[in-house]
């Protein structure tokens, strides 16, 4: 009868303590902070392979990270709004997107303001992309915690270099060179020194096979994801824009971590935009081989000299009137 009793007791004992155990398991799990991603590239981008590869691990023992690609959480051009009233906590914005909040990031969408993805890193880390940083954290509720490298933006013509060398601007006269629609982009392509001809992305195949048009701008990748290199000759390595992303969170879920905690996010946060940022390299480095097998001349012109007309070009227009005074010469100065 007591051997009963003390097996039912111990019996007992073992289900309560199972049960305290998965009662505080289960606590544990829903006190992870929820981290969730709204953006708008696929899960097989490179970005998105860094943020699943090397934030989500490093992030893993107090949030819980959730990402929605391919705009299925919300839509592009939405994430920061819905940042800033609380409905997400991240996304992977662009300077595009913060310029249309604090026009003066527009001075980060110019051409030739940065310079390759070192460039961007350096300017980044630098004291004077504090103020903007400081800008969006207090006016915006977004903390910006790495910076992610999208890509160069090339020249890609219908003519060969033997018909066409580009070394300066001045080459490109009367080049009919698509560029997106928005007067931004038209003012690019115009200070590049080409004809630019708005048109949508979906048409350019067709536009170069006709001679619609002459070339296009795009990074290297999107060149043969398009294959636009069917129905062009040369890219002309101008480099005229290194585009870029920010991995962006929250402030308020940011206040809400322990220090330690914001270390470990920011740390994350940049162990994934330096291994995006790798891929990426290395992809734009192996698609130069497979265009010159593709028959398509590739070298780099002045940029220099394309650099200096675009500067100038932008600090006559009414864009450089939103940009801090000094700004321009300090990411300059940490170039090239």
């Amino acid at each position: 009868m007591s051997l009963s009793l003390n097996r039912r007791g111990l019996l007992a004992g073992a289900a309560a303590a199972t049960m305290s155990l998965a009662l505080a398991t289960g606590a544990m799990a829903q006190d992870k902070v929820q981290l969730r991603l709204s953006a708008v590239q696929s899960e097989t981008d490179q970005r998105s392979v860094a943020m699943l590869e090397k934030f989500a691990p490093m992030v893993e023992d107090f949030a819980s990270f959730e990402p929605h690609w391919n705009g299925t959480l919300f839509g592009q051009g939405t994430e920061l709004e819905a940042i800033a009233s609380g409905d997400l906590e991240m996304s992977i914005t662009s300077a595009q997107e913060l310029a249309t909040f604090f026009p003066e990031f527009s001075i980060f969408t110019a051409g030739y303001v940065l310079q390759d993805a070192d460039h961007q890193v350096a300017v980044f880390k630098d004291p004077l992309f504090d103020q903007f940083k400081q800008k969006a954290a207090d006016e915006l509720g977004v903390v910006l915690l790495a910076p992610m490298y999208l890509g160069r933006r090339q020249v890609n013509l219908r003519q060969s270099a033997d018909e066409l060398k580009v070394t300066t601007p001045a080459d490109l006269s009367g080049v009919n060179l698509r560029m997106p629609g928005t007067d931004a982009w038209q003012f690019l392509g115009k200070a590049l020194g080409a004809n630019p001809t708005p048109m949508a992305f979906t048409e350019v195949y067709t536009a170069l096979a006709s001679g619609a048009v002459d070339g296009q701008d795009n990074p290297l990748p999107t060149v043969v994801d398009a294959k636009f290199y069917e129905v062009t000759k040369q890219i002309v390595l101008t480099s005229h824009l290194v585009d870029w992303n920010f991995i962006a969170l929250s402030k308020e879920t940011y206040d809400s971590l322990t220090p330690e905690q914001q270390e470990k996010i920011t740390a994350a946060a940049w162990a994934a935009a330096d291994f995006g940022r790798e891929l990426q390299l290395k992809k734009e480095d192996e698609l130069v081989s497979f265009l010159e097998d593709n028959g398509l001349t590739i070298y780099e012109p002045d940029v220099a000299a394309f650099r200096n007309q675009v500067q100038k070009m932008y600090l006559e227009s009414e864009y450089a009137q939103t940009w801090p005074d000094g700004v321009l010469e300090k990411i300059n100065a940490l170039g090239k």
